[in-house]
Formats: C-alpha cells, structure tokens, sequence
C-alpha cells in the first residue's frame, strides 16, 4: 500500500513533486473523454523517469507475435495500442534557460486532478538565476466536443526585474511506445504545415487497418509569434514575451483531433479539421469549460455515490467513477473498455472479458440502457472474428476472443489464447444480465440469439463425453483463476457452459419463426444440447460441501495466505511461476465469480461454504478480485471483510495496492466500488421476473451513504444511514421494490 495523494472528497491533489514515483502520479493524473485520453504526463519535456502516454480509442497496431515455440491456431500478431501523434507538446524557456523539473529549483508545487469538472491543473514556482515565475496549467478534454483538448498556461513574473517567456508549442509524430520492439515508430508523416500534422500508422503484414490521424492546433494569447518550425516529423511555433515585475501573461492550446475512423480519405479528414478547428475559435475559453463542466455535472447527478463519514472512502468511489466515465460513455458501438484505457500501454489496451463481467453490471446502474446496448453489439458486430478463432481451435460455431480489438484473438500467451475459454460464457451471461435488468427482450431475440447459437455450438464441440463416468467433461482450460493453467473441468468453466446451453434453448423457444429459420438450429443440435446439460459434470466434495475449483485441486496443500510471510506478497512479485502454479493460491474469484454472477441461486449454506473456504486462499493480485468477494462478503453478513474489501478495491490504484498502478490504472476494476456498495452493501439484485430489492446496512465507521440508480426507465434513490433506507423515485413510472424480502411502493 502507497498513498502519495492527499484524502479530498472531490479532488486527487498533491503538493510534491514525487520524482521517485512520477509514473504513479502520472497513472492516477490520467484524463479522457471516451474518444482520446492521455497519462498525467507534463506538457514540457521531463529530463527524469516517465512513461509518456497519448492515446486515441480505436487506434491500434499488429505488432508480430514472438514466440520461441509455435502452435497451431496461435494469434499471428498481439494487437497494442500505439502513442498518439504528441498534440500537447509545449516547451518553456526563461531568458533562454528551458524548464526542466527534473533539474530545476522549484516550490509550491501543487498537482491537482478535479473529478467533479474533468480537469488537470499544475502550478509551481521556479527559480532560474534568482528569477521567479509561477507557472500555471490547467488542461481538459472536452466532454461536449470530444475531439477537443484544450491547454491553458499562465506565466507570473514573480522577480524584481524583467523576465522573458519564451514557449515552443508542438505538435510532434516522433512518438514510440516504451515496449515497442527496438524503439520502432509507428507513424508516417503525410502531410504537415504550421498548424496541423496529419499521420498514418505504418504498414503491417496482417491485412489489419492502417489508421490515419490529424491533429490541428490553435491559440489565443497575448504573446507574439516569433517564430515556426516545420520538420519531417514536428510542427512547431514559438511565442515569446518580456514580462516586467507582477505582470502576468498566458497562451491558449486547443488541438482538434480526427482519425480515419469517422473520415474515409485524407482530402476528407484535412477539410474536416480545418472546419472544426475554425469553429472553436468562435468560443472564449470560459464557454469551452463551462460546456465541458456542464456535461461533467449531468454525469454526476446519475451517477455520484456519496459517502459520509469516511472522506478515504468517498475519494476512493468517485475515482472509480471517474475512471469508467472519462474511459467509456457509450455512443460508440465499434469501441470497448480495455483494462487500462487511457492510462498507460499494458494489455495492449484491446478489449478483455472484464467488459462483460464487470463493467455491463455497472453501466446497467449508472446511464442508459442503450449504453449497455453498445457493448452488446460491439461483440455482434465481431462475429465474424469469433468465427475464426473458433475454426484456428479446429471446432465449430464462435470463440469470443480474450483480447481483441477487430474480433479476432490477438493475446500472445498460451494459456490464455487457447485456454480461458470461459470468456464465452461471460459474454452469453452478460446478454441475460442486459436483459434481466432492462427487461427489453429486443435484443437477445435478435442479434443476441445469434450469439448465444453460436457460442453453443462451440461449447458442444469443445466438451468430452466421458464413457467411464457417462458424463460431459472439458479439458485443458485455465478458469479465472490464472494462477492455475491447463486444468481439467474448471467448474465455473463447465457451470457456464452448461447454463448458456440451457439459456440458449430457452431464448430459441421465444424468438420468431423467421429468426428460428435465419439460425438454422436443428432438432439434433438442441437434443445434443440438452444431453449436455443433463450429463455435464461439475466437480464436488461431499465432505468439504464446496464446488471444487478444478480436478486435482484439492490434492494441495491448503495453507491461508495469512501464512505467507508479508515480504513475499504480491506473489506474482516474488515467486517463480513455477512456484505459483504448484501453490494452491488464488489469483482471483473463479468458483465465487459463478456464486457472484448467479447469487439468488445458490443455498446460504453453498455460499458460506464455497466463501469461507476459497477466499482465505485468495490473494486478490487481480484488480477484478476485490469487488466480487466484498459482494459475497456482504451477502453473509461478514460486514467487516465485506468493508475492508470494498476499501481495497475502491482505492486499489489510489493506494497502489499491487505495486503496479505505475503502469497504468485498473480501469476496468473500478467497477468494484459500485459493485461492493449496490451490489453488497445494499443488497441490490434483480431477480428473473424484473422485481428489483434490496437489503441494505451501513458500515459502523459511515454514517450515511447514498446513490442513484437507473432501472428501467426510471431514476431511484437510495439513501442509508442510522435510522434505515430511504427509496426515492426521482423519474419515470411508479415501481413496487422489495425491501428485506418486504414490497415498497415508490411514486
């Protein structure tokens, strides 16, 4: 645990230039608005350590798999995420001396990222040959305009004497990612003038889109130009002035960017830029922020949860808030979530399973359901990739890929491409979920029975039927649980399995007639179907009453994580792999993430079983742990594990608990925090028939909370504090909730 931020409700703030963690500071300082985003990183250059991170949604790269031992059906390329052309580049001279904070003497350094209106802001005090000048910066992404990012610095002569300001604003293509392969660039400069440089990513050998981008930048300032630049590969231009003692002076950045995503050619994408550049012109920088604020303010008054009573708490929700918000908001079926967004190269930035067991549940609560929609069709939309990666397995109907960006598999590890096949049932399992929530049956008779056609014909050609024991087994998978590969009968793989069988059978008996006919679903593939469901095996101890994680697993030694001396923890830090793949130590939630995704079906006495026997063999290193133990937690009234959880997953990256937030932040993680306080301490579910309930109760160290939820065309909120729940409808028709297993009318 590290915490280099101050506690603030609204606010991740700081007074120390921290040189020894600039990368943490750059991960949790991370901005986006769904269609760009960028690390904390300064717009000057930094002579010091720094992971330097610009990144546009949907832009990616096929960098060659490199493996020493080559398998059949092995991805032939690991897509990544690339570093954006560098639009924010401003460099600062005083008396021709640049600013370095790495080297430099400065004080009152202040770095503060505000989550209540979206914005980046920096100032400090800099001493150059007993010179002073305060510098300010504030930068957003612009939430109402989403290819708009907007720099503003102001420059203070702090000294007794005249100074001179001198900025080199840029625009700059030679950019690389810090994990390319011998510090290749992925850009190639097509056209370039004083204002705009347009780019394209580099061929590839896999037939994958090349992308191109445009970047055109404006100012308003009261310095004088006195200089451009334009070379290969950066455009540049230099503003200067002499400030007299306590005068003040500032210059304004804003970059409009556009890719070939939205703009078919060059002619197109260059016409574009110059129009929407022209437009922000028009707009002071007070109406820019205020339109930005604006948008921020409707997000938070849907989705704010607040806390009183434990400030630690509140800052650690509404970060998890704000990573999800500034990394997706929905209006744009061909992207995803990927694990990090915005906030740094790890994961390649593609699109995991996270999006469909985590993040789905949280997008239901806090926008509207054609929000969720989007995520759904963006795996419809990919078919066509599942397909393939089915066929490279040698087996029928879709495999839904682990990572991805176009649908097909791009993940350069064996136990994951070929064995975490569980992805598929994540994915069937998350179209109930949609439908459950939003009782809008549209799409899973639609596009969604197509999915879940497919991904049954995969399933009933990937299990064995077992003569010996006339049962269905599936062998060689890795479950959720990572630390644990190529295993047999992975229970959560097998339980999902067998229920998208029996999910799928129950959606094809109420699509239409013609949808019937478009899927082609024989009689003798339902009867296979339903065998498989009657005869799938699903691994058990009798003595132990649990669901065992996988065959074998109970032959370990099982010795709780408290018995790991501290000095070893994280484990993925100290031991070999060896090591860990012979331990009986759990990644994550594997047979809890099934007890968690079908909660109202398992007994009390399942639950406290399964839960007090595999969470102390837990050791929660990955980010999407927390959540789902503190929901079960609560479930069995174990309020203090239940909260200490919810702690955890709330501020896993503001208190970098894995020692890996440098790299960039758990996006998809900061799901939990709604998870652990709707789903857990509130109690909320949602059973099959649409009844909405809740069973809330209140941390001893709160004394309040409160949220809003979206449900089925309404707005509801839910208030908790010493004197019980509070229910308020605050939009849409009358609804009847169950409250401790008690119905409620909201009107």
């Amino acid at each position: 645990m590290q915490r280099i931020f101050e506690v603030s409700p609204w606010n991740v703030l700081t007074h120390n230039l921290d040189k020894e963690n600039k990368r943490l500071q750059e991960s949790i300082t991370s901005l986006g608005n769904g269609y760009m985003g960028m690390r904390g990183n300064f717009e000057e250059d930094y002579s010091g350590d720094s992971l330097s991170g610009i990144y546009l949604a949907g832009v990616w790269f096929p960098d060659k798999t490199r493996v020493g031992w080559w398998k059949n059906g092995y991805p032939k390329y690991f897509g990544k995420v690339i570093n954006a052309v560098n639009f924010i580049k401003m460099n600062f001279l005083i008396d021709g001396s640049k600013l370095d904070l790495n080297k430099d003497t400065i004080s009152d350094f202040t770095l503060d990222l505000n989550m209540k209106d979206a914005t980046l802001s920096r100032s400090f005090v800099v001493d150059k040959d007993g010179k002073k000048i305060k510098f300010n910066f504030i930068r957003f992404l612009s939430a109402a305009q989403k290819d708009l990012s907007v720099q503003k610095v102001t420059f203070e002569n702090l000294s007794d004497q005249n100074v001179t300001v001198k900025v080199i604003s840029s625009i700059d293509a030679d950019v690389k990612n810090e994990d390319a392969n011998y510090d290749e660039r992925f850009w190639q400069v097509l056209e370039i003038n004083e204002d705009y440089l347009i780019a394209k990513t580099k061929p590839n050998d896999f037939g994958t889109p090349r992308f191109t981008s445009g970047m055109d930048a404006k100012y308003v300032t009261d310095l004088d130009e006195v200089d451009q630049k334009i070379t290969d590969v950066e455009t540049s231009r230099t503003f200067q002035k002499t400030l007299k003692p306590e005068e003040v002076a500032s210059i304004e950045k804003r970059v409009v960017v556009l890719t070939s995503r939205d703009y078919e050619t060059v002619d197109d994408l260059r016409d574009a830029l110059e129009a929407v550049s022209a437009k922000t012109t028009k707009f002071s920088y007070e109406q820019l922020l205020n339109e930005h604020k604006n948008v921020w303010d409707q997000r938070w008054s849907q989705s704010d949860i607040k806390i009183d009573g434990d400030t630690d708490a509140q800052q650690g929700m509404r970060f998890n808030l704000f990573g999800l918000l500034t990394t997706y908001s929905g209006e744009d079926s061909r992207l995803n979530i990927g694990p990090k967004g915005f906030t740094g190269e790890k994961y390649g930035g593609a699109t995991y399973w996270d999006t469909e067991a985590f993040c789905i549940p949280v997008y239901l609560g806090i926008t509207q359901p054609d929000v969720s929609r989007n995520l759904l069709m963006y795996r419809y939309n990919q078919l066509d990739g599942a397909y393939v990666n089915a066929k490279e397995q040698g087996l029928k109907g879709s495999l839904f890929p682990m990572v991805t960006f176009n649908g097909i598999e791009c993940h350069n590890e064996w136990e994951i491409t070929f064995e975490e096949i569980h992805r598929n049932g994540d994915i069937a399992f998350a179209i109930y979920n949609y439908t459950r929530y939003t009782g809008d049956k549209s799409f899973v008779l639609n596009e969604g029975s197509k999915i879940l056609t497919e991904i049954s014909r995969f399933w009933a050609d990937r299990v064995d039927y077992s003569k010996r024991h006339d049962r269905y087994m599936i062998f060689g998978v890795t479950g959720p649980d990572e630390y644990e590969n190529n295993v047999d009968n992975n229970w959560y793989t097998n339980f999902l399995a067998k229920w998208t069988l029996k999910y799928t059978l129950q959606i094809l008996g109420e699509v239409s007639e013609e949808q019937l006919d478009k899927l082609g679903v024989t009689k003798a593939e339902m009867d296979q179907w339903q065998d498989i469901i009657d005869k799938m095996y699903l691994p058990y101890d009798e003595d132990l009453g649990i669901f065992v994680q996988h065959d074998g697993y109970l032959n370990k030694n099982h010795d709780p994580v408290s018995t790991i001396p501290k000095d070893q923890l994280p484990i993925n830090q100290h031991w070999s792999w060896d090591k860990i793949l012979r331990s009986p130590y759990i990644k994550q939630g594997d047979v809890l993430q099934g007890i968690w995704d079908f909660i109202d079906d398992f007994s009390e006495r399942e639950k406290k079983r399964n839960f007090d026997f595999y969470e102390p063999m837990t050791v929660h290193e990955s980010s999407l742990s927390p959540a789902i133990h503190s929901v079960l937690a609560a479930d069995l009234h174990y309020e203090e594990k239940a909260v200490a959880l919810y702690e955890r997953t709330a501020r896993l990256d503001l208190d970098n608990y894995n020692n890996d937030t440098a790299d960039g932040l758990h996006i998809t993680s900061m799901t939990g925090g709604w998870l652990a306080m709707v789903q857990g301490f509130a109690g909320m579910r949602v059973a099959d028939d649409g009844t909405l309930s809740y069973k809330p109760f209140l941390p001893k160290k709160w004394n309040s909370y409160s949220f809003r939820q979206v449900f089925r065309n309404r707005v509801i909120e839910v208030s908790v504090s010493s004197d019980g729940p509070q229910f308020k409808l605050i939009s849409g028709e009358p609804l009847q909730i169950q409250v401790y297993d008690k119905p409620q009318m909201l009107k």
